[in-house]
């Protein structure tokens, strides 16, 4: 939807300048993206329908990489004591692809990608994609069966993983009869047969540098070929990958840039230069915003990437203070510790200009202690898998003065609200769900036509978000139609839970609902109803799920209920009868 109105005048203690905006949404965009500029943009057919694009997008990952190189001796990614230049990253990517091809790999073959942010994760993830195979990031939280699930259903050839995944995989290769090649970083000991060290290939991230030189192999690679599929549950069955192309993840390069661009016209600034900062990355890469909306557009400005071993608010602050941090956040959990924990004072962190975040609901008055506690810039915006990473996005003076917002869309973006039955748009201001278009929209669903006839329609996604939209374009998410739950930026699906729970054999009714957390946004609690004369704990029911799900998915909090769960005419639980027992409990 194009920004239409001008702009409003900041609020009453917002902290932002009285003399601010600068210009409107709709004149920052005809200046950043006339003929002839870096956000310039075109109308192409993606899929067959007509696109708005960025014109001066990249065409594939294997162009990113190699202009990554180009950032040569400088620092591109720490891990503890491991230091990787851009350079040597390149070597160990060109490298790798290389082993890959050899073990007949080739374009459109899927592999698995399983591990914690190491340095490895670059290399694999740029090696897959530079041969025109597609990457398959499967979140490392899983389970063994989960991430078996995602290789199966992928039709992954080979994998790429840690230790920690392959000790969790491996209970499960019987069913996995085309897993023909597997690669293990950081093991203590060589892994058992058919898996290899990846160290014994490429060598340990220190040795990168010492790689032959040369180039990535010619691969004809199309700017819509696909490049990734990750994994986003759904409602009902199973997890759903979406196909994700190079242009979607690309578009995430420009997109992200031209949003800090308009946030400086906003105040009365010229946009500065791609320049290369420091980040620490605490978002696992597995997910789009970590990869798509912050790697890429990173590794075009030759940004050095920071990766924590495991989340701690101390190491943090020493990281901070050690490396001038100019960039972190995640998830609001993140940017709430950072605020409030006692040793804050010990630690020099004025290197620090922006804190963002998303991917789960956060308090208004956050933004304005990121700016207070910090002098930094607050940052937030919304996207989904689906749309690959950046859709809208919230930043500076505009998030302090509208901190219940996701910000408006970027220039490529259209964003509308539907009526429930999808037959028509509504009104400004009126609540509905949220459909958005853009370059970065998946191209469906793996290998589930049903889910993607459902899902997208003529480059829309419908979303699921209930939102509204103002004058000025500004995108607010008022609720979910899905039945997720958003735990610190970790999706879980209702139906996943309660299918487990269900599978208990005292069970007869169960319901999976989010109860607030202040850092955290939201928890899963659950009501139950067992059958007659059966019994269970709460205790037991927490230990039940944690066997065979992921453990963010477990419920915190279990209630137990005499009658069954009341049900509206379609059968369907009326989740807002249960919600308020929790409240009622802590009451």
């Amino acid at each position: 939807m194009e920004n239409s109105t001008e702009a409003g005048t900041a609020s009453a203690g917002s902290g932002v300048p009285a003399n601010w905006p600068a210009c409107t949404l709709k004149q920052a965009r005809a200046r950043l993206c006339a003929p002839g500029t870096r956000f310039e943009m075109e109308t192409v057919r993606v899929r067959g329908i007509e696109t708005r694009v960025w014109k001066h997008a990249l065409g594939s990952l294997a162009d990113l990489a190699r202009h990554a190189r180009s950032h040569g001796k400088q620092t591109f990614l720490i891990h503890e004591d491991e230091r990787v230049s851009y350079e040597a990253w390149f070597r160990a990517t060109r490298a790798l692809a290389a082993e890959l091809a050899a073990m007949g790999i080739t374009k459109g073959d899927r592999v698995g990608l399983a591990m914690r942010n190491l340095p490895e994760w670059p290399v694999a993830f740029f090696a897959i994609t530079s041969l025109g195979a597609v990457v398959v990031p499967l979140n490392a939280w899983w389970t063994g069966a989960e991430l078996a699930y995602g290789l199966s259903n992928s039709g992954a050839k080979a994998l790429i993983c840690d230790a920690d995944r392959w000790d969790r995989i491996a209970p499960e290769m019987s069913g996995l009869p085309d897993l023909a090649h597997i690669l293990v970083s950081r093991c203590d000991t060589p892994p058992a047969t058919p898996a290899r060290r990846l160290e014994d290939l490429i060598g340990t991230p220190d040795r990168y540098a010492g790689l032959p030189d040369g180039d990535l192999p010619d691969i004809d690679i199309d700017t819509d070929d696909a490049a990734t599929i990750f994994y986003t549950s759904g409602t009902t069955g199973n997890p759903k990958g979406a196909l994700g192309t190079h242009r979607n993840i690309l578009t995430n390069i420009l997109s992200s840039s031209y949003a800090a661009a308009r946030a400086c016209l906003r105040r009365g600034e010229t946009p500065p230069a791609p320049t290369p900062k420091v980040m620490l990355t605490v978002i696992p890469l597995f997910h789009v915003t970590a990869c798509n909306a912050g790697l890429m557009g990173g590794m075009f400005a030759g940004h050095a990437f920071v990766f924590m071993a495991k989340w701690d608010v101390v190491k943090a602050y020493q990281i901070i203070e050690r490396e001038k941090v100019n960039m972190t956040g995640g998830v609001p959990t993140i940017a709430w510790q950072l605020i409030e924990h006692p040793d804050r004072d010990k630690y020099d962190l004025s290197s620090l200009e922006t804190v963002s975040y998303g991917g789960a609901p956060s308090a208004p008055d956050l933004v304005r202690k990121i700016r207070d506690v910090f002098g930094a810039l607050p940052g937030n915006g919304w996207g989904m898998t689906e749309t690959a990473g950046t859709a809208t996005s919230h930043s500076a003076e505009d998030y302090l003065n509208r901190p219940d917002s996701c910000g408006p869309p970027v220039a490529v973006t259209d964003l509308r609200i539907m009526s429930p039955e999808g037959d028509r748009e509504l009104p400004v201001g009126e609540v509905g769900e949220l459909w958005a278009r853009g370059p970065q929209i998946v191209a469906g669903y793996w290998n589930n036509p049903e889910a993607t006839a459902e899902t997208f329609q003529d480059g829309w996604i419908r979303t699921g978000d209930l939102a509204r939209l103002d004058e000025e374009g500004f995108c607010f998410i008022v609720d979910r139609a899905k039945d997720i739950i958003i735990r610190g930026g970790e999706n879980i699906y209702s139906t996943e839970v309660e299918n487990v729970l269900y599978a208990h054999p005292a069970v007869t009714d169960a319901a999976l609902v989010g109860i607030p957390h202040r850092t955290l946004g939201e928890e899963p609690a659950a009501v139950v109803h067992l059958a007659p004369g059966a019994s269970a704990s709460e205790d037991e029911l927490k230990a039940w799920v944690r066997e065979r799900l992921a453990v963010f998915k477990t419920p915190v909090r279990i209630l137990f209920s005499d009658e069954t769960l009341p049900r509206n005419a379609n059968g369907k639980i009326i989740k807002t009868e249960l919600r308020p027992l929790f409240a009622k409990e802590h009451a």
